[in-house]
């Protein structure tokens, strides 16, 4: 039925919804209050496990017995299951500095962490991770496909001449923007695909290869359309990326790199500031992507061009697994906190139910 146009301000709707986006903002601060506080538990929980170990031997039972006592005192806490508490204990072991904890690691839930330590041993890709996570807002889904694909690698790993074509920190963050090698598994392709087939089949995934660019990139087309000079040119794919705030023109070869492919996206990159950057936009940037590259080609390729340019490689699936998850089944969507801890919440209790069986 029609709400009476007499009985409410004509600006009710707008308040109510400003008063929703205020409630929510409120429910995910909160969650994310718990869920630092139960991060910190876990590692305080840990770090005296971990110690008991060290300084008086305890044996690795005395963990199970532990869970059971907790479980017993606490009936309806969750989390207090014998594997937890090894969890907890790897963690304060993996970060014996409970500054970093407070400040960083307890920024991201307990699932996350838990999944970092297994799959990371070094300290400082731990940490990466963590921080990208935080920065983008990584579900764990996503968070173990970045973990699995080697992403932290990946970063920087491309031939550019950033450093001389364009101003820092622009410089910077684009060098961190373009990865090497991209990992296109997620393709229903062959490796003898051709690169107009390549291009339709990005497209067709579009979402999968969003997520796998990273975050920030806005596809705008493929074969965008270009006149200039009373000619028509084509780019492959054309992408923005909101936070660098510039135009992202992607060239597909499905061959080893050439040195002529520079000049080609150069004359692309300079038509693109030309014709459709706007006057707060920076500069345009160019990625060759390619099967293969010689470093030392790219780099001499690139050397005294005035267009940000980049070149990196493709890796495509060696061979059609229809048995394995693929990118499609990850998830795109960034998850707000209050879910995240409630799936959480959902597998401790899950692993609580494994201490009345033990």
């Amino acid at each position: 039925m029609p709400r009476q146009p007499t009985l409410f301000p004509d600006d009710y709707d707008e308040f109510l919804r400003n008063l929703k986006t205020r409630i929510r903002q409120a429910q995910v601060k909160a969650a994310l209050a718990v869920n630092k506080e139960l991060v910190l538990l876990y590692w305080q929980i840990g770090r005296d496990i971990l110690n008991r170990q060290q300084q008086e031997g305890w044996g690795s039972k005395v963990i199970g017995q532990v869970a059971k006592d907790l479980h017993k005192e606490f009936p309806d806490m969750k989390g207090f299951s014998a594997r937890n508490l090894r969890y907890m204990r790897a963690f304060a072991e993996a970060y014996p500095d409970e500054q970093i904890v407070q400040q960083l690691v307890a920024q991201i839930p307990w699932g996350h962490n838990v999944r970092i330590i297994e799959a990371v041993k070094d300290t400082e890709q731990r940490l990466w991770y963590i921080q990208q996570t935080v920065e983008n807002g990584w579900s764990r889904n996503v968070l173990i496909y970045q973990i699995e694909s080697d992403l932290y690698l990946r970063q920087g790993g491309a031939v550019t001449n950033f450093e001389w074509t364009l101003p820092k920190p622009q410089s910077d963050l684009a060098q961190q923007v373009i990865k090497d090698p991209y990992h296109l598994d997620f393709l229903p392709v062959g490796k003898d695909i051709q690169e107009r087939e390549l291009e339709k089949s990005l497209v067709d995934h579009i979402r999968d290869f969003l997520l796998e660019l990273g975050l920030g990139f806005s596809f705008l087309g493929s074969q965008y359309h270009l006149e200039i000079g009373g000619e028509d040119f084509y780019l492959d794919l054309l992408f923005y990326h909101i936070h660098l705030r510039c135009f992202v023109v992607i060239d597909l070869k499905m061959a080893e790199f050439k040195a002529e492919y520079s000049g080609k996206m150069n004359f692309y990159v300079s038509a693109v500031d030309q014709l459709l950057r706007h006057e707060h936009d920076q500069p345009t940037i160019g990625l060759i992507l390619c099967k293969s590259k010689n470093r030392t080609i790219a780099e001499y390729a690139l050397h005294n061009l005035n267009s940000p340019i980049a070149v990196a490689t493709h890796q495509l699936p060696k061979q059609l697994q229809q048995n394995l998850p693929t990118i499609e089944q990850l998830e795109m969507e960034l998850e707000n906190a209050a879910s995240e801890i409630e799936v959480q919440a959902s597998e401790i209790s899950d692993e609580d139910e494994e201490i009345k069986e033990e």
